[in-house]
């Protein structure tokens, strides 16, 4: 019995020291780098693995597109106009070797160069380019940074410009611009309805000319209208066409 209590313990001294600390868990969405003694040793897929102990060492890499704020930058655009721009960048690691051994934080340096980029290709637009050709500026962006990255087993999937914050007075200026358009806007809206309206009472007017006895009739109309006040006093001055007219009516 004693000789399998020894082979019990070692057994267990093994399990306890050697096998299970040398248990890694590589996720569905991760790739390992094994590292042996500091040097690279191999990549490791996901699912469960074994490794030695306090000789290997095992990162973990995220394989998933990641994104990335790129902080506010101050930009002078082309034509002198100091504005606030900041983006988001979305990539993800098609090569975790590369990642992990040629820069010291990826994460780190693609945000960097990133925001070098931004700072680079937008101050070289003026300010209504800026604001009007977004998706341009930031295809340029996404084709430094990913052009740069690529050394670094990084692909830039997308770049988008998120705000672009105008100085106060701009800002004011800009909000009388856009009041003026609309009161100019409202303006003509108005003119077209009273050339409209105009031109359907000219309509009717020459209609009522060239009609016999329109002019007459129209004329017996108002005031049969305005007269259904019995206390209303009217006084009417009728052509000598629209008198006739009246004495035939009456009797």
């Amino acid at each position: 019995m004693a000789p399998l209590g020894v082979v019990l313990t070692i057994l267990l001294l093994v399990l306890l020291f050697i096998i299970l600390p040398g248990l890694r868990v590589v996720r569905q969405f991760e790739s390992g780098i094994v590292f042996r003694l500091g040097k690279l040793h191999g990549i490791k897929r996901p699912g469960l693995h074994v490794i030695i102990p306090y000789i290997d060492t095992i990162s973990r890499v995220d394989m998933r597109t990641t994104p990335i704020d790129v902080p506010k930058q101050e930009v002078i655009t082309r034509d002198n106009v100091t504005v606030g721009v900041d983006a988001i960048v979305y990539f993800r690691v098609l090569d975790p070797q590369k990642a992990l051994l040629e820069t010291t934080n990826y994460i780190y340096a693609t945000t960097n160069f990133a925001q070098a980029a931004l700072r680079d290709i937008t101050g070289n637009f003026e300010l209504d380019e800026l604001l009007s050709k977004r998706d341009e500026i930031s295809a340029k962006i996404k084709e430094i940074v990913d052009k740069e990255t690529d050394k670094w087993g990084i692909d830039i999937e997308n770049v988008k410009l998120q705000n672009i914050e105008l100085p106060g007075d701009m800002k004011r200026a800009m909000a009388k611009q856009a009041e003026a358009e609309r009161e100019r806007r409202a303006a003509i809206i108005v003119a077209e309805g009273e050339k409209s309206a105009a031109q359907s009472v000219a309509d009717a007017a020459a209609l009522l000319a060239n009609t016999p006895g329109g002019v007459q009739i129209r004329t017996l109309q108002t005031l049969e209208k305005i007269s259904s006040e019995p206390s209303q006093k009217t006084v009417v001055f009728l052509s000598g066409d629209a008198e006739k007219a009246l004495k035939k009516l009456v009797g």
